[in-house]
């Protein structure tokens, strides 16, 4: 394999060349009303009609004059905004005698973007220019090991760019991978045409953080058509068969501007600005279960990706794996009632994939985290199974007083920043992703003790084949601990087999699909940058809202030029960026616009310290320091961080008023009789553990939170893989009883896992002075381990809180940089049941001990495994 040759051109515009806007108040002001805002063109209207009405005695103009002026600007912009186009597709095969169906008269019209232009200015995105590689790469750690991370660390890029280069025309070609994901949404359950079939396109050049951050790499490229009929025929062969059909002619003609360039280099422009001769392959495909059916054409209940038969899926044996060789050997050699019973192929039909060099379908569905594991597994299988197995054993009125049971457990957890809370358990009629990621993260403490040890384990090794196949970097070992967890799965789930649960074994298609994960790893890196969750956050923005927006008649039209649009404006924002245009808020830059005409006006000094100072006062009054600490002051506790930035802790910006300001008069407030010795104890053993002497200590401060930042790209985060978490500790938590959040704290760096940490309760962060050094700090309750190991059913460890002789719980001051982050723990109930009156904020005082929740979120999981 060679690696990709380039070479780099410079051509710039002006810097201040804000083209087809006037200057940046433009700009600004059309990105925010059509894209972040999302206002109508009504409220456009009346909004800039307000805005000329405040300037017209200053005889001033706002930016548009009104939504078709803002509309046109956006129209003009040169970069991004791949036009729309269309093809129409009708049925032409044979036709009944008598009444004739209405799909088959029907014309269906798909709506597709040359997929080749969305490539092109996908790889042009200078935002992308530290987030994508330019050739397949074998990485290894310091003990040896391979590290599997993004699409091009994998094993199939690297095979694919060997095959490309046995031609030595494209030796030194940038292999492209097309990846490809389509998934019908709903819009609306209300109104006639509610349902659309977005087929989206990402390149596997690009990380997967930037994949899962959207960071304008995956794009919509088409809106597929959906065959609809009457209800007598929805289920017929020929409608069937015409609906597979349709997807596959659709996508191979979508796709086929794509095919001169997977034999012939394309030159193109890379995020890092070189140009680099492109080969482009088509990559992994994003889609849940009953869309690889479609896509693999193979009869449901099969597995798209090996040959066991439907019926013996949970059989030890391993299948051969299917590929497109052998399939085309299938339809020569056997009659379609023999494909389709014995080897789960569908006869009348090909995948568009055999059609373009080097694509084999089976090869290429990828692991699909949400559908497979966390809705199908979990919610559809683990948690209705226990459920039976509880109405099975114990009568329907004792099962759901058991039921009833697990779902107090579960409202009583205590609050953590991003988990979502269950006030009524997990007893609701609509479940979405994100409620089956969320009772996933305490479920398991909420089952122990109520079910049998086998059924916790199952769950337990689950969870942990969930949460290791989430994560962003495998190596041989989390790989060897993911098959671990697999095998430890499937031994436990025998027990839903002799309860009477599932008499007839466990041949289901998503748990299954459990077996190719390390396949699938192997080949494309981190199942977590091309899990369907991707896709199905791209269909609020990409569908959901353009739908919303328009007038609901002809709606696929508005929303296509939507779509067109907001693609405009993010490459009008990325051009900008990349040539520092847009430094600051627009406030900052028209004072710092204004100040250097002043200066320039009466000849001042810009080398004048007191003028240097005055610039960098107004700079803070302005906003321009705003970014980053106004998002660590919203109402949220969580949230994505974008920068490079450090993992850090620190306090929140503002102190607390009313309280005292000296250390006596603190301790007093706060009714902590040793808060002064704690605080001398603390310096002391900070500066010099021998010096004896007081410490003079002044200027306290108290903060009801602290922020913690830190690396979680397997969780929802910024480009690099940052994210903010919110650590409380306030006496009024919205108006209701105060919230302690709890804490890691680090005591050991060369110990892994909770083996070098700490967990702890803050009572109270505050900041002193001692000679002129400020020491933010925070007021801690201790909890140590139960127990070396953590619990055998579980998995996690418990601990109890750090009682003195008279049960009240022993405090420490800690400086806030010994906090890892927060950290979760939630009660050891057993088999005992919870008063029914126990509210979640009363959780973290009502038990003797506590799991430590790994599984809080996928940062946890990782330090705490």
């Amino acid at each position: 394999m060679s690696m990709a040759t380039s070479f780099l051109m410079e051509h710039e515009p002006n810097s201040t060349d804000w083209a087809p806007y006037n200057n940046r108040v433009e700009f600004e002001t059309a990105d925010f009303l059509f894209k972040r805002a999302q206002m109508s063109q009504a409220k456009v209207d009346c909004l800039l009609d307000l805005w000329a009405a405040s300037l017209l005695e200053y005889g001033g103009t706002p930016p548009f004059s009104n939504h078709d002026d803002l509309h046109a600007a956006i129209d003009a912009t040169q970069h991004g905004g791949t036009p729309w186009k269309s093809f129409e597709a009708t049925y032409s095969g044979p036709r009944p005698d008598g009444e004739i169906p209405s799909w088959m008269t029907a014309t269906y019209e798909i709506w597709y973007r040359d997929p080749r232009e969305i490539i092109s200015t996908m790889l042009a995105n200078p935002e992308l220019s530290d987030k994508f590689d330019a050739a397949p790469y074998q990485e290894h750690n310091e003990t040896g090991q391979r590290r599997y991370t993004d699409v091009m660390s994998g094993d199939w890029a690297w095979n694919q760019a060997n095959e490309i280069t046995k031609d030595p025309a494209l030796d030194g070609s940038m292999f492209v991978p097309v990846i490809l994901g389509s998934d019908k949404t709903t819009v609306s359950v209300a109104t006639g045409q509610n349902e659309y079939y977005p087929l989206y396109l990402s390149i596997g050049n690009v990380h997967n953080g930037a994949r899962r951050a959207h960071q304008d790499a995956l794009a919509v490229i088409a809106f597929l058509a959906v065959p609809k009929t009457e209800r007598q025929y929805a289920n017929s062969v020929p409608f069937r068969r015409f609906r597979r059909q349709l997807f596959h002619s659709s996508a191979g003609m979508i796709l086929e501007t794509l095919r001169p360039g997977m034999s012939s280099y394309d030159v193109l422009r890379c995020p890092d600005g070189h140009y680099r001769r492109a080969i482009y392959g088509l990559g992994p495909y994003i889609a849940d279960y009953p869309e690889q059916v479609l896509v693999a054409c193979i009869v449901q209940g099969w597995c798209p990706s090996c040959l066991k038969c439907r019926d013996e899926l949970d059989s030890h044996g391993r299948g051969g794996r299917r590929t497109q060789e052998h399939t085309e050997q299938l339809l020569r050699a056997f009659d379609p009632g023999t494909l389709w019973h014995e080897y789960g192929v569908i006869d009348d039909i090909i995948p568009f994939t055999a059609n373009f060099p080097r694509a084999n379908i089976y090869e290429l569905l990828s692991g699909d985290l949400l559908h497979q594991l966390i809705k199908g597994t979990f919610k559809d299988h683990l948690v209705t199974w226990i459920g039976d197995y509880l109405t099975l054993t114990y009568g329907e009125a004792k099962g759901k007083e058991i039921l009833d049971e697990i779902d107090r457990r579960i409202a009583a957890v205590p609050s953590f920043p991003g988990l979502r809370r269950f006030p009524q358990g997990r007893d609701f009629k609509q479940w979405t992703g994100d409620d089956s990621k969320a009772l996933m993260k305490v479920y398991l403490p909420a089952i122990a003790g109520l079910v049998p040890s086998e059924m916790v384990l199952c769950m337990s090794a689950f969870l942990e084949f969930c949460y290791i196949a989430r994560r962003s970097v495998h190596t041989d070992d989390t790989l060897a601990q993911l098959q671990d967890a697999l095998e430890q799965f499937k031994h436990h789930r025998e027990v839903f087999r002799e309860v009477g649960v599932r008499p007839d074994g466990f041949s289901l298609p998503r748990q299954h699909s459990m077996e190719h994960y390390v396949r699938h790893i192997r080949n494309f890196g981190a199942p977590n940058g091309l899990c369907s969750s991707i896709t199905e956050a791209k269909h609020i923005k990409a569908v959901k809202e353009p739908w919303r927006r328009s007038n609901r008649y002809d709606a696929l039209g508005q929303m296509l030029l939507t779509n067109q649009r907001l693609d405009k404006l993010a490459a009008s924002r990325a051009d900008f960026k990349a040539r520092g245009m847009l430094l600051g808020t627009c406030y900052s830059d028209a004072v710092k616009r204004l100040e250097c005409l002043s200066m320039a006006l009466f000849d001042v000094d810009e080398n004048d310290p007191q003028n240097s100072q005055d610039e960098a006062e107004s700079e803070r009054d302005s906003g321009t320091e705003s970014d980053e600490e106004g998002a660590e002051d919203g109402n949220e506790d969580t949230g994505v961080v974008q920068g490079p930035l450090l993992a850090s802790v620190t306090l929140a910006r503002r102190p607390q008023p009313h309280y005292p300001r000296t250390m006596h008069e603190l301790g007093t407030y706060m009714k902590i009789p040793e808060f002064s010795q704690l605080v001398t104890r603390f310096l002391h053993e900070r500066l010099d553990p021998a010096d004896i002497r007081p410490l003079e200590v002044s200027s306290f401060r108290v903060f009801h939170s602290s922020v913690a930042i830190f690396r979680a790209p397997s969780d929802i985060s910024g480009i690099e893989g940052l994210r903010r978490e919110r650590i409380r500790a306030t006496p009024s938590w919205r108006s209701g009883p105060g919230r302690y959040d709890c804490i890691f704290a680090e005591t050991d760096e060369n110990s892994a896992g909770f083996r070098g940490l700490l967990a702890a309760r803050v009572k109270l962060f505050f900041s002193f002075k001692h000679v002129q050094q400020e020491w933010p700090c925070a007021l801690v309750e201790w909890f140590s381990p139960v127990g070396t190991e953590p619990d055998q059913e579980t998995g996690m460890w418990i601990v109890e809180p750090d009682l003195n002789n008279d049960g009240i719980p022993i405090c420490d001051i800690i400086h806030v940089e010994s906090i890892l982050r927060g950290a979760h723990l939630i009660g050891v109930a057993g088999r005992d049941f919870i008063p029914r009156n126990l509210r979640h904020y009363e959780s973290l005082d009502a038990f003797q001990s506590f799991y430590v929740n790994k599984y809080a979120d996928h940062h946890t999981h990782e330090i705490a495994f």
